[in-house]
C-alpha cells in the first residue's frame, strides 16, 4: 500500500505547487498591471479620433485606445479608468509616476526609454498640411527659413518633423485644439501629424491641403510602464490575441477606420 500511496502524495503535492505558482503569477500581475483594483487606461484626448487618439463624448470616450482598454479590463475582471492628456508626450512622462496601467501609443527609441511597447497595431505615413491660399506644394517649398511647422509637442511626429527639416522651424503646442486654430487662423503655415488625421482635418479647415510626401512612419502599440514584465506578457498576448479574434478589427471599424490595415509585431 505504501508503494501505491507515494505517488499519488508526490501528484498531489505537485498539483498544489502548481496551483500555489499560478495563484502567485496571478497576484504579481494584479500588483503590477492594476495596483489601484481598476484598469487606468491612459488615452489621448483630440476632436479627430483614429488609432492612437480618441475624443470625448457626450457619455465618455471615444477611440480604438477605448474600445481595447475596456475590453482588456473586462478581461482581468476589473472596472476600467480612462486617464486622459493632450498628447503621448505626457503620457509618456506619466508612466514613471505611476498615474496609468496601460496605454496604446506611437512608438519611437527615444519613448522606448520610458516607457515598455507590445506589439505594433497600425502603421501610418507622417506629412504636413499646409494652410489654406499657401503656395507650399512639396518638402522642398515647405523647408525654407521663415516657414512656421507646428506639430504636437514632445510626440514622435514632432520628433520626425525636426529631423527631417533643415531650414524650417518646428514649434510644439500642447494640444491638438491649439493648433488646429492656428492652423485655421493662417498665422501657421503647417503642421506635422499622421496622414489619416490631416485627411479628416482638411474637411474641417475648407483651403488646406495635405502634402502628397511622406517624411517618416509611425507606428503605434500596446504600451505598459518600465520594469512590469507580467503587465508586458499579459497585454501583448492580449493585443496579438485581439487581432486574430477580429476584436482589433472590430475597435478600427467601430471608430471609422474601416479602411486602415492592421499590422503586428
Amino acid at each position: 500500500m505504501r508503494h501505491g500511496f507515494l505517488p499519488h502524495i508526490g501528484g498531489l503535492i505537485l498539483g498544489v505547487s502548481v496551483m500555489l505558482t499560478g495563484n502567485a503569477h496571478a497576484d504579481g500581475l494584479k500588483d503590477q498591471i492594476a495596483p489601484t483594483g481598476k484598469l487606468r487606461v491612459a488615452i489621448g484626448i483630440s476632436p479627430a479620433g483614429g488609432a492612437y487618439w480618441s475624443t470625448k463624448t457626450e457619455n465618455g470616450y471615444a477611440g480604438v485606445p477605448v474600445d481595447l482598454g475596456k475590453a482588456l479590463a473586462d478581461q482581468l475582471g476589473l472596472p476600467v479608468e480612462y486617464v486622459t492628456y493632450s498628447n503621448s508626450g505626457l503620457i509618456t512622462d506619466a508612466a514613471a509616476k505611476g498615474e496609468w496601467d496601460v496605454s496604446f501609443l506611437p512608438e519611437d527609441t527615444e519613448r522606448a526609454k520610458k516607457i515598455a511597447f507590445g506589439p505594433i497595431y497600425e502603421v501610418t505615413e507622417a506629412t504636413y498640411i499646409v494652410k489654406a491660399g499657401s503656395t507650399i506644394k512639396d518638402f522642398a517649398s515647405l523647408d525654407q527659413p521663415n516657414v512656421k511647422v507646428v506639430a504636437v509637442n514632445d510626440t514622435t511626429t514632432m520628433r520626425g518633423a525636426q529631423a527631417h527639416l533643415k531650414n524650417a522651424k518646428v514649434t510644439g503646442y500642447q494640444t491638438y485644439d491649439e493648433i488646429f486654430s492656428l492652423l485655421k487662423n493662417g498665422e501657421v503655415d503647417a503642421f506635422a501629424l499622421s496622414r489619416d488625421q490631416l485627411n479628416a482635418l482638411a474637411k474641417k479647415i475648407p483651403g488646406t491641403r495635405v502634402l502628397d510626401e511622406t517624411f517618416k512612419q509611425t507606428v503605434t502599440a500596446v504600451a505598459v510602464p518600465l520594469n512590469h514584465p507580467l503587465s508586458l506578457e499579459y497585454a501583448s498576448k492580449f493585443m496579438t490575441d485581439a487581432k486574430s479574434s477580429g476584436l482589433l478589427r472590430k475597435a478600427f471599424d467601430n471608430n471609422g477606420l474601416k479602411d486602415t490595415p492592421l499590422r503586428a509585431k
